[in-house]
């Protein structure tokens, strides 16, 4: 491995991590990075498919004691763990069937840094509108969440695989309309994450397996711990700075982002 791999590995892993959980589209920021740093071989792919699990690994440590306490009452039955585990079940439903149907327009729209730009701006504009549209809510959980409402923010979730959309803008700002309090949705969109990044990303690396090679396994190991770190920063964080501030702030870095990035697009 050569210096510039392993720095271009470690910029793409934190970018991957500290965007994640953001409404701010992890994959987007990763196909303009990548286009940006020359970062776009066969290789490129797979890499960015496997750091993701970083990010997953990241969930499951800030929030080892709710799903430890999850399996036990699942184990005992306890109505609470019957629901959480219900409701991440409902949410991840759609993504995978639409997700199994479409997989290649997928694959195609992911070598699309023009789709990435629009998606951003028209996505930041989205966050703004409902932002000032939906009133304060009551504090709630994720185990008192309706089942239809689940499933809805799953059916939700399916437009993020437009890049540029972002999985956890989709799924919180779909939370919020169906009724869930700022911290309810974010954190629904932290679970929601662990069951379909996981599903997404070992589907993906199985029909990328051809570009997945030996010598690649360094570089992605660089990656998935930068994203691992930076993405346990920004889970522990979220949720408190979006209680004090909402989500407008991010709605104008991607507009910003998104207009910058289709200008540079269109110059090059």
């Amino acid at each position: 491995m050569d210096t510039s791999a392993i720095l271009q590995a470690l910029f793409l892993g934190l970018l991957e991590g500290l965007t994640e959980f953001l409404p701010v589209s992890s994959t987007g920021h990763l196909i303009l990075a990548s286009e940006l740093i020359g970062f776009t071989g066969e290789g490129s792919v797979a890499f960015k498919i496997a750091i993701q699990f970083g990010a997953i690994l990241a969930v499951l440590v800030a929030y080892r004691q709710r799903f430890t306490a999850v399996a036990f009452g699942a184990l005992r039955r306890e109505p609470a763990a019957t629901a959480f585990i219900r409701n991440i079940l409902l949410g991840f439903l759609p993504a995978m069937l639409v997700g199994l149907v479409a997989y290649s327009a997928i694959r195609a729209l992911l070598e699309s840094p023009i789709t990435v730009a629009v998606a951003l701006i028209v996505g930041g504009i989205a966050i703004l509108v409902i932002e000032r549209s939906v009133a304060p809510r009551v504090p709630g959980t994720v185990e008192d969440m309706p089942w239809k409402t689940a499933l809805g923010v799953g059916a939700v979730q399916c437009i993020a695989m437009i890049p540029g959309v972002s999985r956890s803008g989709a799924t919180i700002m779909g939370g919020l309309l169906m009724g869930l309090d700022r911290k309810t949705a974010a954190e629904f969109s932290f679970f929601l994450a662990v069951p379909t990044m996981a599903a997404a990303t070992v589907y993906a690396l199985y029909k990328e397996r051809d570009l997945l090679h030996a010598d690649d396994l360094g570089l992605i190991a660089i990656g998935f711990l930068a994203a691992f770190l930076s993405a346990l920063l920004v889970v522990r964080w979220l949720v408190g700075f979006v209680g004090r501030h909402g989500f407008a702030p991010f709605a104008w870095y991607r507009i910003l982002l998104g207009t910058c990035a289709l200008a540079w697009l269109m110059i090059r």
